[in-house]
């Protein structure tokens, strides 16, 4: 990988962390834990739900495309341009359905919404603290 795109990739985090207002950035940063055991609950009251659960796997598969096939002289001058079917790999996203054991999704709903209960109070002390810390002028 060429250095300029290595330190383009190492930056986009600190470029996308600039991103929105100052508040936003504060309540973001504090409630991540919670925002991320609040989606984990959702998932697993899903499964119980649907009684399975979604997976999801990486396929190579083929595809018939054109190819372009370009004709050079001996000084490098392009003298034709062809085109030829030819196979390409690309992958390809698929969803499965995985079997649940209900008790074990049963065990860990009731843990996560214990989670996510004890985190909700800390997370809403953020939220204030972060509004009285950087207020937004009204619209």
């Amino acid at each position: 990988m060429p250095r300029n795109t290595t330190l383009a990739l190492l930056a986009l985090p600190l470029v996308l962390a600039a991103c929105g207002t100052p508040q936003e950035r504060c309540i973001s940063q504090n409630t991540s834990e919670f925002r991320t055991v609040s989606r984990l609950l959702a998932e697993v009251e899903g499964n119980l739900a649907r009684g399975y659960a979604w997976e999801e796997r990486q396929v190579v598969r083929d595809r018939l495309t054109q190819c372009r096939d370009v004709r050079r002289d001996r000084d490098g001058k392009v003298v034709g341009v062809g085109y030829r079917p030819c196979w390409r790999d690309y992958i390809d996203t698929e969803r499965y359905r995985v079997p649940i054991d209900p008790a074990a999704e049963q065990r860990k709903r009731d843990n996560l919404a214990a989670r996510r209960a004890a985190l909700a109070d800390r997370a809403a002390a953020y939220v204030a603290e972060c509004r009285k810390a950087f207020p937004e002028p009204a619209a």
